[in-house]
């Protein structure tokens, strides 16, 4: 298989799992109608980090195959954030959230050291979502509406981005 048939069965293979990634995640909350087990600083972090890196790839103009599915995910968070403020009783909550974020999101690109400071602190970002979600995990012994199935999708499609960012751009940042 060559370099060219890797990269796009990679970027293909990102993108749809992507497009169902927090399905399992969304049908749990749903189907218990609670967001036990859930942590909202993760998903505030999280989407934090998507924001991040699709401002990032856009604001270098890079391949949209290297970012395509952020949109997507950046949306499933939105609809998981709200149904856990909604779960919590704290829905006039994610108004403010939707606010704060869409303010961030245009704040990012004002300058370019902006977005290169918020890129740099991304894995941060992301591995703190992780943390905050295992905290969260620990501390209720509980692991609640919490799918091991997006986990594992998630795992996947970001080995795969890294590998096709890298093959793509050569941008070890935007990896």
């Amino acid at each position: 298989m060559s370099a060219s048939q890797v990269l796009h069965f990679a970027n293909f293979s990102t993108l749809i799992v992507c497009f169902v990634l927090k399905f399992p995640q969304i049908f749990a909350l749903i189907s218990a109608k609670s967001s036990r087990g859930i942590s909202l600083k993760s998903l505030l972090l999280e989407l934090t980090g998507f924001i991040v890196f699709l401002s990032y790839q856009s604001y270098y103009k890079y391949p949209l195959p290297t970012y395509l599915e952020y949109p997507i995910l950046i949306a499933q968070d939105a609809i998981l954030l709200l149904l856990v403020f909604y779960y919590n009783g704290n829905l006039n909550h994610g108004l403010l959230a939707a606010v704060l974020f869409v303010a961030g999101w245009h704040l990012l690109t004002v300058q370019k050291w902006i977005i290169d400071l918020a890129m740099s602190l991304c894995t941060f970002i992301s591995t703190a979502s992780k943390f905050a979600q295992l905290q969260c995990l620990w501390e209720t012994r509980d692991a609640g509406q919490v799918s091991a199935l997006t986990w594992g999708m998630a795992l996947y499609t970001s080995l795969t981005r890294i590998v096709t960012t890298l093959m793509t751009t050569g941008d070890l940042q935007g990896a």
